[in-house]
């Protein structure tokens, strides 16, 4: 077993903070989590596959950021995987098998999208502020955006690409301190200028276009909140509300993905469930697992099949990593992959 470098330990240890406080798989009491509230019917998801094993350089796993390149595999991102563990995984849907494809002493990826510009894996370092790519199966990783915005380094959490390859960021910062510091920000397609879109946002996660890429959703994981920017063509946000607060109990909002049809997919930490709610915010469906399962406590994000309705939900917890699979309300669009 690798020793892990003191710079990976710092790293883990920000990342320690994210997963108590955001995107993680520590949890309370289930009890009490079998008692949130749900509306709407009930998707039964089903075990596909396990992905990892809690790590014990960490103490912990974490998988988020499903995308499926164009190639059909679908790449998922272990947040806390230490050096020499995959970070990045390929996995073959049809086959079941999953295969690395990349790993580094460095990086904390909390999420994973294809760039329609370049084609490029786009990957968001939650631990050092900066967001990197990789060729599409892997390697030539390269740095996109690194450095402060306003004054300020970010700890980028989800992403999101409009239709001409600029990124708009959930930027986490202050979730450590549980302040609202938080923003969206936009970063044009060659990185070279960044924007804050929001700020004051209280630890923003999840985020996703529209199905129209109209508009702009993002959650704030401490408020439990959903809103929504309306975007000109040039990417200005013209308004912005507050467009679902979600009675989750003791879980709190994670990612965000949203199908041919506008639904939202929003995935919840501290509960192994997802939320769907249409765009005018009524509650559809609680995605949930099969009765009695245990040691799985967050699904954090899901990517539906592009054209088609099944859709891969990464569920992370002491028992492991894993994928479960369910039908989705609608056809999987780019937005239907969870950044």
């Amino acid at each position: 077993m690798q020793r892990i470098s003191a710079r990976s330990l710092a790293a883990l240890a920000t990342i320690g903070t994210l997963v108590l406080t955001g995107c993680g798989t520590e949890s309370g009491d289930p009890e009490a989590e079998a008692v949130s509230v749900s509306a709407g019917r009930t998707i039964r998801a089903q075990k596909f596959m396990q992905l990892t094993q809690v790590h014990g350089e960490t103490g912990m796993t974490l998988l988020e950021g499903p995308t499926f390149g164009k190639d059909g595999g679908l790449f998922v991102v272990d947040v806390t995987a230490p050096e020499g563990k995959p970070k990045v995984m390929r996995v073959d849907v049809r086959k079941k098998t999953s295969r690395a494809v990349h790993t580094d002493g460095r990086g904390a990826y909390t999420s994973a999208q294809f760039s329609p510009y370049d084609g490029r894996l786009y990957l968001s370092d939650f631990a050092h502020g900066e967001v990197v790519s990789l060729a599409p199966g892997g390697g030539d990783k390269r740095t996109f955006f690194s450095g402060e915005v306003d004054g300020a380094q970010m700890n980028p959490d989800d992403i999101a690409f409009d239709q001409e390859g600029n990124l708009y960021v959930s930027d986490s910062r202050g979730l450590s301190e549980g302040e609202a510091h938080g923003r969206v920000v936009r970063i044009s397609r060659d990185g070279a200028k960044a924007t804050v879109l929001a700020k004051e946002l209280a630890a923003p996660n999840g985020v996703s276009f529209d199905a129209d890429h109209r508009g702009l959703w993002f959650s704030e994981l401490t408020e439990n909140r959903i809103s929504y920017l309306r975007l000109d063509a040039k990417g200005k946000v013209t308004s912005r509300h507050t467009a679902i607060r979600v009675d989750g109990g003791i879980a709190q909002t994670d990612s965000i993905a949203v199908d041919a049809d506008g639904n939202l997919y929003q995935g919840l930490h501290g509960r192994a469930a997802m939320a769907v709610y249409d765009r005018y915010g009524e509650r559809l469906a609680t995605v949930e697992l099969p009765a009695r399962t245990e040691g799985l406590e967050s699904a954090t994000n899901v990517a539906i099949t592009p054209g088609g309705t099944k859709a891969y939900m990464t569920v992370s917890g002491p028992a492991g990593g894993y994928l479960y699979s369910f039908d989705a309300l609608a056809k999987g669009i780019r937005q239907s992959n969870g950044g």
